[in-house]
């Protein structure tokens, strides 16, 4: 596997990771208690802009990648 491609599967993986977070900040607002739900609405949206943000990068980055031949 060359650099290129180890670095995009670098960013897949923290893509997934921040779909995770996302699934288990959503669990919290279920639990009972207050500062759970509070918790939880805030871990999804800091998730949601994790995703956006890694994504973004990701895009850049094979632009870049496949703009010098590497992918």
């Amino acid at each position: 596997m060359n650099k290129a491609k180890f670095v995009m599967f670098i960013y897949a993986l923290a893509a997934i990771l921040s779909m995770i977070s996302i699934g288990f900040a959503f669990s919290l607002v279920f639990m009972t208690g207050d500062e759970y739900e509070t918790i939880g609405w805030i871990g999804v949206v800091v998730g949601i802009v994790v995703m956006c943000a890694i994504f973004g990068m990701a895009f850049k980055t094979k632009r870049k990648f496949r703009d010098q031949g590497l992918l």
